[in-house]
């Protein structure tokens, strides 16, 4: 993560402007100063976090932008602006002038554009690495969206560019959790799903992607006619992923082994030079488990503060953690801010947790992006409103 490190930092005066960086406004606790910070519309908060005898200036993590240039300008302007050179200890950030280049419609940067784009057919690829696979699906099936979500930027920006080069355009991809995504899609609306050589994690099997309720959640988005298929070098992981997916009542199956395709991931590359085998396991006819919950929209219209609310909400805080059946809902942080409170907070399913942050003043609303309206976001939802309404009161707990 881009940062640098100084000894002390003039007085935040703000707003300020320089270019196309907006330092808007800040809020503050013993540790931590956030500042709101926008680029080109996209908006995020820059850290200064307080040492004994020096400050580091850096991005928060769970708000950064879609380009680390935008990081990276924004650093660069508070350094010129808000330090002196003479008390910079380090730096760990580069600007380039020409970085800030217009976004590619082959990238989604959030859920809600990526389902404003999304028509017709849909195949999605899970952790398409090097993107070789993804992009010959693309190729050969000009009349579907190939969605592609992976985790590691450099790889979404790399294959973004082959895709440019190539002339496909029939891609969208996003740097995100696969399970978050599959939440979030409509019933019936994929028709395959592809995760092709994922991390096997033999040692360490609760880190897969592969899970009861990820199962359910593809038999949902792909209905009975699609078809999830995986290709792994892991005869543990392909058992693993076979036993989940016979819970279902009637799910049909082909299984193949050392199958040549007509394009090879360079991960397979690899493992045949070690001659080693390759298995596929091609899954359909899933029936929908669906609980019937009605997603409604996240609503804090019912819910007002006056001064003496806030005052009670700042006093009570406590860093804790609810736990439900299905959900958690943590309390991280507290912070000041000119006119109300903000929370950060980490909530909704254990293996897909979110983190947002919460303004609180006359009312509540979420700073950046609303979370996905899936049923544990939902309900540690909830609970945060009771535990606002009653300032943090012991009875809520119970």
């Amino acid at each position: 993560m881009p940062n640098f490190k100084v000894k002390k930092i003039k007085k935040l005066i703000l707003p300020f402007r320089k270019d196309e960086v907006e330092l808007e406004w800040m809020a503050e606790n013993d540790n931590v100063i956030l500042i709101y910070t926008k680029v080109n519309e996209e908006s995020f908060f820059l850290q200064v976090k307080k040492e004994k005898d020096s400050f580091i200036i850096k991005g928060d993590k769970h708000t950064k932008p879609s380009k680390i240039a935008y990081l990276q300008k924004s650093l660069q302007v508070f350094r010129d602006y808000f330090c002196h050179n003479e008390d910079i200890i380090s730096e760990a950030f580069a600007f380039k002038h020409n970085a800030l280049i217009e976004k590619t419609s082959l990238i989604a940067y959030d859920f809600d554009q990526l389902l404003a784009q999304i028509k017709g057919k849909i195949y999605i690829e899970i952790g398409f690495g090097s993107g070789r696979h993804l992009l010959y699906q693309a190729k050969n099936n000009p009349d579907v969206l190939v969605i592609g979500i992976e985790i590691y930027n450099p790889a979404i920006t790399q294959v973004a560019k082959l895709a440019k080069k190539q002339n496909i355009n029939n891609i969208l991809l996003i740097q995100s959790d696969a399970r978050l995504l599959l939440s979030v899609l409509k019933p019936n609306s994929v028709e395959k799903i592809f995760l092709h050589f994922p991390v096997p994690w033999d040692k360490k099997p609760h880190r897969r992607v592969i899970a009861r309720n990820f199962c359910e959640e593809c038999a949902r988005v792909l209905g009975k006619n699609g078809r999830f298929e995986l290709r792994t070098d892991s005869c543990e992981y392909f058992d693993f992923t076979l036993k989940q997916f016979l819970c279902f009542n009637s799910p049909k199956f082909t299984l193949k082994k050392n199958e040549n395709l007509e394009i090879s991931s360079k991960y397979e590359d690899r493992w045949k030079k070690q001659n080693k085998d390759i298995f596929d396991l091609w899954v359909w006819n899933l029936d929908n488990v669906c609980d019937g919950l009605n997603l409604d929209d996240f609503d804090f219209s019912d819910i007002t503060f006056n001064a003496n609310d806030l005052i009670l909400l700042e006093k009570n805080f406590k860093n804790l953690t609810l736990k439900g059946d299905d959900y958690f809902l943590h309390f991280e942080n507290l912070y000041q801010v000119k006119e109300g409170l903000i929370f950060k907070i980490a909530f909704g399913a254990f293996n897909k947790p979110e983190h947002c942050y919460i303004g609180v003043s006359k009312n509540i609303e979420f700073l950046f992006k609303k979370p996905f309206k899936i049923k544990e976001n939902l309900k540690a939802i909830e609970k945060l409103k009771k535990v606002l309404k009653f300032h943090f009161d012991v009875i809520v707990f119970s």
